[in-house]
């Protein structure tokens, strides 16, 4: 059960039941958490939202619906707070049931419907097929790859798709890289690589695949003969290593749309015809940079689509003086298909250096699809990798920085994975080697999963005392949850009911930063719970001489596992039941 909703739905009823509230809109009526504590349980903006309607004063409002509220089942008192809002108290037995959603469902606790079968498309990483992933790309890519699985656990039809950036002049830098890798596998001395071309070693296993494959037949070639076919070869050797990385960090992608397939198909073609038709496509002139004019502008007229209809800045141009197309012209493109293959809804995972790309392809996507397409970009900041403090050197593999393999191989996927969510996207994020290598409160990934390993070995432990019969699943649903009262239990009890709630509005904001927020102090609740009994014997999981209070002791900790175990699905991370 989501209780906010639950009570939502109650308030809502109510008012649609008052003769003084008939026909009024409650789609505004939320029932929340109050921000003190100390104000109750739940507090709700019904008088609020609807004393206008009701040509009522808001406190005036507030006491005849304080009335209807205290009669709801849990609800033990009603105050009026401020200009209207209503506080309430909930009893423990309310709160205590709630402990049986979560042991009946299991990692599937929190699932919800607010997606109802939507289709979204999630489009992450998408880095250049020329090397290998650095961590930045990381990043992106663990954010793109848990918010997709959030959106599909809060209902939505989620599809992940990878964009491959094959059609532009770094391919054909790409090529040239692999033939001197090529000609080097054949024995020759190519000494430094040149200037321009990508140095890293990672091409070298590309270069001898081809030289196993086709032995000297490129060798003494012109470039004008050899470029498309090792254009082709190197695209797909990086792609293959992309993958392999990805698939390192627990990430595989549902679909792969190649940038030069879908010019070669006319979707450029396509896209720009339909805004011409609709007259926002115009050959014009553009002014220089706001603010200053550089010494080699030079004013041209240029093939430009109308952005500012659409919010954005300024007109942007979609072809370049060679006749070729713009990388905005090819990104329209394929914002339309995505639109075409069913997805009105688009989240595009990006780079922070693309935040002045974000208002033209959202007036793009405006413009192309009539309105009816969404387009939301979320800018993932750079990563600082250090090692106790001190910058961590690039990588030798890559040649100018450190790959996510790297990473990967050094602390392995799930702290990668868990760490790179421990800030908001937009947000700066030092990872640092020897953080994660500490076990402390002060590495989170170690905090949480030390709290869900904490938990199964009590159940261990009360198994090994006890019995293995006596701390089944069917016991421990059935324990006696009403002796749970101590304000640490009916603490936590309070947050683990949270978790419905906090997977709907991380959803709906596009934030899975929110779940490493909440995990992390659900597991400081624990904790805490666990050392009150250090210092309390009575608090202890296990009494052997009070079994009753065990049960239900062992219902709580066996939830709240699960709610970490469900959050850590999302998460793509799996949770540990021992700590070495």
């Amino acid at each position: 059960m989501n209780l906010f909703k639950h009570f939502t739905d109650e308030v809502s009823a109510i008012c649609a039941k008052l003769d003084a509230l008939e026909g009024l809109d409650t789609s505004r009526i939320t029932v929340e958490a109050p921000r003190d504590a100390s104000h109750g349980d739940i507090t709700t903006n019904a008088a609020m939202v609807l004393c206008k309607g009701a040509k009522m004063k808001p406190r005036d409002l507030a006491e005849i619906l304080k009335g209807e509220i205290e009669k709801l089942d849990g609800v033990t008192s009603a105050e009026i707070a401020g200009p209207g809002f209503i506080n309430c108290k909930i009893d423990n037995v309310f709160w205590q049931a709630r402990l049986a959603d979560i042991l009946k469902a299991g990692t599937d606790y929190g699932n919800s419907a607010i997606g109802n079968g939507k289709k979204v498309n999630v489009e992450y990483v998408s880095a250049n097929p020329t090397g290998p992933m650095h961590v930045g790309h990381g990043r992106g890519a663990v954010f793109g790859d848990v918010l997709a699985s959030l959106l599909q656990k809060a209902g939505f039809d989620v599809t992940r798709e990878y964009y491959v950036n094959d059609a532009g002049a770094q391919v054909n830098v790409l090529a040239r890289s692999l033939h001197l890798r090529y000609r080097e596998a054949l024995g020759e001395d190519i000494g430094e690589m040149p200037e321009g071309l990508y140095p890293g070693d990672y091409l070298k296993p590309a270069g001898l695949a081809l030289a196993k494959r086709d032995n000297d037949k490129w060798k003494d070639l012109a470039e004008s003969q050899w470029l498309e076919p090792l254009r082709v070869f190197a695209i797909d050797a990086m792609m293959e290593m992309i993958k392999d990385d990805l698939s390192a960090v627990g990430i595989s992608h549902d679909v792969f749309t190649s940038e030069r397939k879908l010019v070669g198909a006319g979707k450029v073609d396509e896209a720009l015809k339909l805004l011409t038709d609709n007259g926002l496509i115009y050959q014009g002139t553009l002014e220089p940079p706001k603010g200053q004019k550089p010494d080699d502008w030079e004013e041209r007229e240029q093939t430009l689509f109308r952005a500012t209809d659409f919010g954005d800045d300024v007109d942007r141009p979609v072809q370049k003086s060679d006749g070729s197309w713009t990388y905005f012209a090819t990104d329209m493109a394929y914002h339309l298909d995505k639109f075409n293959r069913g997805f009105a809804e688009m989240i595009d995972v990006w780079g922070a250096d693309h935040g002045g790309y974000v208002k033209r392809m959202q007036s793009a996507v405006k413009a192309l699809t009539d309105n009816k397409g969404t387009l939301d970009c979320k800018l993932c900041q750079m990563v600082n990798l250090m090692d106790g403090g001190q910058p961590v050197k690039m990588s030798k593999r890559a040649g100018t920085f450190v790959t996510l393999r790297d990473v990967i191989d050094e602390v392995g996927k799930d702290v990668v994975r868990f760490i790179m969510l421990t800030r908001k996207n937009d947000a700066g994020l030092d990872f640092d080697f020897a953080k994660v290598r500490e076990q402390s409160k002060d590495n989170p990934v170690f905090y949480v999963q030390y709290a869900h390993a904490r938990a199964h070995s009590v159940l261990r432990m009360a198994a090994d005392e006890l019995g293995p019969d006596a701390v089944s699943a069917d016991k421990v649903l059935g324990a006696d949850l009403s002796l749970l009262n101590d304000p640490a239990e009916m603490s936590l009890i309070k947050m683990m009911a949270g978790w419905p709630r906090l997977v709907e509005s991380a959803a709906q904001s596009h934030e899975p930063h929110r779940m490493a927020f909440y995990m992390y102090d659900l597991a400081a609740e624990f904790h805490q719970l666990w050392n009150k009994g250090k210092e309390d014997a009575t608090l202890r999981f296990i009494l052997k001489d009070n079994i009753p209070l065990t049960m239900a002791r062992l219902a709580l900790i066996r939830a709240m596992a699960v709610v970490i175990a469900s959050g850590f699905g999302v998460f793509g991370v799996t949770p540990r039941e021992e700590m070495r």
